[in-house]
C-alpha cells in the first residue's frame, strides 16, 4: 500500500510536468468527501506560493493532507498533524518536500534579522542543516544552496523519526513510507531524495515549549 500510494503521487507529478492533468469533477468530489476522507499521503511542504502541492501531484479534493510551514521544518504542532493524518486517518505516505530557491532556507543562510523572535526561532531550526553542509555560507552558490535545501529535508525527516515514536514505529512496521523530496521551480518535477547521501548525525534542537 505505501509503495502504491507513492507511485500514484509520482505518476501525478509526471502528468503535471507534461501538462496532461486529469479532468476532475471537483463539485462531485466535494460532495463525496463531505462525510469522510481517506487521503493517501501527508505532504509537509513550504508555504511558498510557487509550490501548489495538490497541483504538483495532480490530486483532487480528499486525496492528500497538506501541511505547510516556511522551510518545511518539523515542530510539535506539525508532528501532531502528521500523526493524525497517518495514525488516525490512515495515510500511507509521509513526504517532506523542499523546493528550489527556498526563501526560508536562503534567509537562514543569510542570517536575516527582521526583528522578530518568531522568525528567529523558525530560521534557527534550519541552522543544523547549514552546519551539516560543507562549503562557504553563500546562497548565491547554486550547488551549495540546493545542498542545504536537501539537507534540511533530511534533517526534518530525522527529527520526525526522533520525536514521533508513532510515526517511526509505523515506518518500521512497513505501514507507512517516510520519504524526502525536492521540487524544481524550473520544470515542476519532483525528485525523491536518497537519504543515504545525507548525514543524519545532527537533528534540530527544538524546544517544544509554547
Amino acid at each position: 500500500m505505501p509503495d502504491a500510494a507513492l507511485k500514484d503521487l509520482l505518476e501525478g507529478n509526471q502528468r503535471y510536468v507534461s501538462g496532461n492533468m486529469e479532468n476532475r469533477d471537483l463539485n462531485a468530489q466535494i460532495s463525496a468527501t463531505t462525510n469522510g476522507q481517506f487521503p493517501k499521503a501527508v505532504i509537509l511542504a513550504c508555504i511558498d506560493s510557487r509550490v501548489p502541492v495538490e497541483y504538483i501531484f495532480d490530486q483532487g479534493v480528499g486525496d492528500v493532507f497538506v501541511a505547510r510551514v516556511a522551510g518545511n521544518i518539523e515542530d510539535k504542532d506539525l508532528l501532531g498533524s502528521m500523526e493524525y493524518g497517518v495514525a488516525v486517518a490512515g495515510s500511507k505516505v509521509l513526504m517532506v518536500m523542499g523546493h528550489e530557491n527556498c526563501g526560508a532556507v536562503k534567509s537562514a543562510i543569510k542570517q536575516v534579522d527582521v526583528g522578530s523572535i518568531n522568525v528567529d526561532n523558525l530560521l534557527a531550526q534550519i541552522e543544523p542543516a547549514i552546519q551539516n553542509v560543507e562549503g562557504e555560507r553563500n546562497y548565491k552558490d547554486k550547488a551549495y544552496f540546493d545542498h542545504v535545501i536537501k539537507e534540511n529535508v533530511s534533517q526534518t525527516i530525522a527529527d520526525i523519526r526522533k520525536n514521533s515514536h508513532i510515526l517511526s514505529n509505523l515506518e518500521k512496521e512497513g505501514k507507512v513510507k517516510i520519504v524526502g523530496a525536492y521540487y524544481s521551480l524550473t520544470d515542476g518535477k519532483v525528485t525523491l531524495l536518497d537519504e543515504h547521501n545525507h548525514d543524519h548525525g545532527h537533528s534540530h534542537d527544538h524546544d517544544h515549549k509554547h
